[in-house]
């Protein structure tokens, strides 16, 4: 099965339970992380695009901290109609615009929005670079991307405690609330496999970025890569 269709098919599969295993599995840290990437375009009018959003919460982070329009594109649509009955009663709804698709083919024309963020999706995409290469082309000049991202600590003493979470504990928590061990097994393999933050930034620079920085959070269990547009 390819990348794409694994992807698709295992978020589909824990959508209910997927912001709560986020939480558990977190200890409550996910909250924090995405309002330090939302923080980045905090700046930024809209319109912004959020992907690989998931049930919005980035998406609606960003609405929070300034009242914008959000297009938020997920290539799953069960976590987008959840994000929608979730979050449909939120003064904040009225600003978001749900989009079906696919981060590596984006449907939008060039020069389309002033800012966007990705939380947790590029190491999910089958050609990361490609995503990296269609953002750059629909944001406008100037306009800036923020990706969250989870990476490996590089402390001695806390890697091998966050390697035993990844591959022990998290398998268990997101199989007891999901039924579905095997999509939290992907999440630790996926985490092992990415690449180091000096190699996501090349990545950001060989699209045409510039003005980039890695924020290292938590000991390094998470990334905030930022570049602009120039």
């Amino acid at each position: 099965m390819k990348k794409r269709d694994f992807v698709k098919e295992k978020f589909s599969r824990v959508t209910r339970r997927y912001d709560l295993v986020n939480t558990l599995g977190s200890l409550g840290r996910d909250a924090s992380w995405r309002k330090k990437a939302a923080a980045e375009l905090r700046e930024y009018a809209g319109p912004l695009l959020d992907l690989c959003a998931g049930t919005m919460a980035l998406s609606l982070e960003l609405i929070r901290q300034r009242p914008r329009t959000v297009v938020a594109l997920d290539l799953t649509p069960e976590m987008l109609f959840y994000g929608i009955f979730r979050h449909r009663g939120s003064p904040y709804f009225p600003f978001l615009r749900p989009v079906c698709g696919d981060a590596e083919d984006l449907p939008f024309p060039a020069h389309t929005f002033y800012g966007a963020t990705m939380a947790f999706g590029l190491r999910n995409l089958s050609r990361p670079k490609k995503g990296l290469h269609e953002i750059y082309r629909v944001l406008k000049p100037g306009g800036k991307l923020a990706i969250l991202e989870f990476s490996r600590p590089k402390n001695p003493l806390f890697a091998p405690i966050y390697r035993f979470y990844l591959f022990r504990y998290m398998p268990l928590l997101g199989g007891w609330l999901t039924g579905d061990a095997e999509a939290y097994r992907y999440l630790a393999r996926s985490i092992y496999e990415f690449p180091a933050p000096e190699v996501v930034l090349a990545w950001m620079e060989e699209s045409g970025f510039s003005s980039l920085r890695a924020q290292s959070l938590t000991l390094g269990v998470v990334t905030i890569y930022t570049g602009v547009k120039p």
